[in-house]
């Protein structure tokens, strides 16, 4: 079986396809790191040195560099990430902007999108790929580097990625709120003012259409992505629902890069085809083909299959991929290890495709005591956070760890060697009652936290009916 995987794995495939992905990965990836640079760097301050940060556990070394530092970093990113658009000393710029990405990815855990998560892994996949060998600027200066065709691997990977969100989405979505319309019954009523479709969103219907519709979408759509009888009915599906996120959400690039990733199911030599259908109607078309097919015309290197040579490393390829996909249908799935219903305990929530399923808000403030005086200090969170920070913390209990443990580091800072820590914070998860997110008896500055095991200072949700 493992034979016959790794057979069909290195099959020559045609590389227009991970040339469009390139130039359109590149495009996103520019934007996003764009929009994160104006609205979290420059008008936020959200990445000062000086300011709290919540971060990931296990990458606390990630520190914000002073200005004007840190915006030199994003521009390194997106200038490198439209040297991967263009195909530009792709060896370089693939991997600074991996780099620069996943940087400013692990600054702060409040920003967390999964879409950014999923870029992440895309652009350290990018840097294995030769997605720079046809149609760029590295082959028209060096027309030697041209290959027609790669193995199928360098484009599994892509949609298989792609498959993943999709199906983790709509198995995410199959609990007892989502079948019943929440919260997107209430997302929607929010935008009853946007022109034009504003009244058609505050009706009830709509937002069942949509709970069920995203639900069936992500469930089925890639085994109908598979079949070529049924993709081209896929794919109308697919733009109908990105497209109307894209109207009625504010969720960056996702619904773009999730489109791009679709269009990879087609076969591989979809995009030379469009652009051929394109030189055929359009002069103006007709002509740069003309004109690149005569500059690449002099090198005889695109007959050569792409690494058909090695044949030593095909094992270790083979081995990494399926190392790759086993994290990818595993990792998402370790919640269920742990107690609890997820939506509320936050354990496991995070790099598992869990998107748009919830609305969730608190409030509350943290009491700081000098075990030895017997002082008592009360905490306000929003005095120390930006609005975003504060919003978050009230709603994941771990960021209620890591915002005790701050306040623990910061009084014994100021001279209070013995301190605990405790949490007055109520939350609401879609339109159930508040409550205590967290036991107000246990001192968190005592606590740790475990990406595996149940934290006993996070309470059970409630059973009580809803408001």
């Amino acid at each position: 079986m493992f034979h016959s995987f790794r057979s069909k794995l290195f099959r020559p495939v045609d590389i227009a396809s991970l040339v469009f992905f390139r130039i359109a990965f590149g495009l996103l990836l520019c934007i996003d790191l764009a929009e994160s640079w104006i609205t979290y760097g420059l008008l936020q301050g959200a990445y000062d040195p000086e300011r709290f940060r919540f971060k990931y556990f296990g990458w606390e070394w990630a520190e914000p560099l002073p200005e004007p530092w840190l915006s030199l970093v994003f521009w390194i990113g997106m200038l490198s990430a439209l040297g991967i658009a263009a195909g530009f000393a792709y060896r370089w710029t693939s991997p600074l902007a991996a780099l620069v990405f996943g940087y400013v990815f692990l600054l702060e855990k409040s920003h967390y999108l999964n879409h950014g998560y999923l870029i992440c892994w895309i652009a350290g996949l990018m840097t294995f790929l030769p997605a720079n060998r046809a149609f760029s600027v590295d082959v028209a200066r060096s027309p030697d580097l041209r290959r027609r065709q790669i193995p199928f691997w360098c484009l599994f990977l892509l949609p298989f990625l792609m498959g993943v969100v999709y199906v983790y989405g709509g198995l995410a979505k199959l609990n007892p709120d989502w079948l019943r319309g929440v919260p997107l019954l209430y997302w929607l009523q929010r935008r009853a003012d946007l022109p034009v479709i504003g009244p058609l969103l505050a009706q009830d219907w709509v937002a069942y259409f949509m709970s069920y519709g995203g639900l069936l979408l992500d469930l089925f759509v890639v085994f109908f992505l598979l079949r070529a009888r049924t993709r081209n009915w896929a794919l109308g599906f697919v733009l109908f629902f990105h497209l109307s996120n894209t109207l009625i959400f504010n969720i960056g690039v996702f619904p773009w890069l999730s489109i791009a990733l679709t269009l990879l199911f087609w076969p591989p030599d979809t995009p030379r085809r469009w652009v051929e259908g394109l030189a055929r109607h359009s002069a103006f078309v007709g002509r740069l083909k003309e004109r690149w097919q005569r500059h690449i015309s002099s090198s005889e290197a695109g007959s050569r299959p792409l690494w058909q040579a090695s044949m030593r490393l095909r094992p270790a390829i083979a081995g990494a991929v399926a190392m790759l996909c086993a994290f990818h249908l595993l990792y998402p799935l370790r919640h269920h290890l742990i107690p609890g219903p997820v939506a509320w305990t936050e354990e496991g929530h995070r790099f598992a495709w869990r998107m748009m399923l919830r609305s969730k808000n608190g409030g509350g403030e943290f009491t700081v005591i000098d075990t030895k005086t017997g002082e008592t200090f009360a905490v306000d969170p929003e005095d120390h956070l930006l609005k975003r920070q504060a919003r978050k913390l009230y709603t994941h209990p771990d960021m209620i760890l890591q915002f005790a443990h701050f306040l623990r580091d910061e009084w014994i800072r100021k001279g209070h060697p013995e301190v605990e820590v405790y949490a007055r914070i109520r939350a609401r998860l879609n339109d159930h009652a508040y409550q205590f997110h967290v036991d107000p008896e246990i001192d968190l500055a005592s606590r740790e936290w475990s990406p595996w095991r149940k934290s006993d200072w996070i309470t059970e949700m409630a059973e009580e009916s809803r408001k």
